[in-house]
């Protein structure tokens, strides 16, 4: 397993909002007041690109990912989900989770694309998502 980076910001948990984790992953609530919900499932050990894992791992990391998915769509009902798996400014593996509604800041585009308007408020009750992922990955 590679050791943390020196000044990377995944690999120890700071200043975070964590809703699950287990030895491998964990599961934060980013905090972003334009998409409540938005969270990021972040590997612990300090990897850049999903095949850095062995298969058995990869497997792991999706099910939390889609595990998110659903846990977010039974608590907030929203239009879509987008998932992404970037990169390009922390290189440490992280999928972003993100709850889409119709009237937010910049739908139908990317979070990061040009705001359309001011978003709607979309509230997020943390306990039920909580409770959502725990009832689907223990």
């Amino acid at each position: 397993m590679p050791s943390p980076e020196s000044g990377c910001p995944l690999c120890a948990a700071r200043d975070e909002t964590a809703l699950w984790r287990d030895d491998r992953c964990r599961v934060i609530l980013v905090g972003d007041a334009d998409y409540p919900g938005f969270c990021r499932v972040i590997w612990r050990a300090h990897v850049r690109e999903m095949t850095d894992l062995a298969a058995e791992d990869r497997d792991r990391l999706m099910s939390v990912v889609y595990a998110t998915e659903a846990a977010l769509r039974a608590t907030l009902s929203p239009l879509k989900i987008n998932l992404a798996s970037l990169g390009n400014q922390v290189s440490h593996l992280h999928w972003h989770v993100i709850p889409r509604f119709g009237d937010d800041a910049h739908f139908p585009d990317p979070v990061w694309a040009v705001r359309h308007r001011n978003g709607a408020s979309h509230g997020v009750d943390r306990a039920a998502l909580e409770r959502a992922l725990t009832e689907r990955l223990g």
